[in-house]
């Protein structure tokens, strides 16, 4: 059977952040840079949720890159971050071990930069330890639109899945019926899902009639009124 045939679940599956620091993402073009870190967090918080074992490892912060994002830091304020000098993630043997402790052969892969530090990971990950790489395209970036492109197009036919953030965050889910996480879920859909996020905030206010998901509600009809 194909493994790639099964959907991602929080029991079968882990998370790697590479290198999502300020200097990387300086030089990112491929996709706008808010809405990369919109993504990453997006992301980090799912993980979060459905109790994801997670990576992060960061390259040259001294030297270099800078630090993580503090966005990305405060959704796991205690997870150890795995300091490297080579590019590829995949070369450091702390990372490695991280990986394998897991034991999960799914590895969620979001990073900066897409055409370097992720497809080498991938690739190596694959031929060294037949791990399934599952690339979130969304929350990874290059330095080009044909930098990202062109590197997902050749992690694609080497075998590596293409998926985008909110995709890995509904396959997790899977079921509405599943309350433990549905309003947790929404909480974040609602924060970073952008149109999606909206669409849930009027349905829940004008439709469900729930109270506004803010400290100052709106009061414009209440003023209307009184006029």
């Amino acid at each position: 059977m194909n493994p790639k045939l099964e959907v991602l679940t929080p029991q079968n599956c882990q998370l790697i952040f590479i290198d999502h620091q300020p200097q990387m993402a300086f030089g990112v073009q491929s996709i706008d840079r808010q809405v990369l870190k919109n993504n990453t967090v997006g992301l980090a918080k799912a993980a979060k949720i459905f109790n994801i074992p997670t990576t992060i490892t960061t390259v040259e912060s001294q030297s270099f890159s800078g630090y993580t994002y503090p966005e990305l830091l405060d959704v796991f304020p205690d997870q150890p971050l795995l300091e490297r000098t080579s590019m590829n993630s995949w070369d450091d043997q702390k990372v490695r071990d991280a990986l394998a402790k897991n034991n999960r052969k799914k590895v969620v892969v979001s990073g900066l930069w897409t055409e370097v530090c992720n497809c080498t990971f991938a690739l190596s990950a694959m031929h060294d330890a037949d791990y399934e790489i599952y690339m979130v395209a969304d929350a990874s970036g290059g330095t080009s639109k044909d930098a990202h492109d062109y590197a997902m197009q050749r992690m694609v036919q080497a075998g590596v899945v293409p998926v985008t953030w909110q995709q890995v965050l509904l396959e997790w889910q899977r079921d509405w019926a599943h309350r433990d996480t549905y309003d947790a879920v929404m909480k974040l859909v609602k924060e970073h899902s952008g149109a999606y996020g909206m669409g849930v905030d009027y349905a829940y206010t004008m439709v469900h009639k729930a109270p506004q998901r803010t400290a100052t509600p709106h009061e414009a009809l209440a003023a209307v009124a009184a006029n």
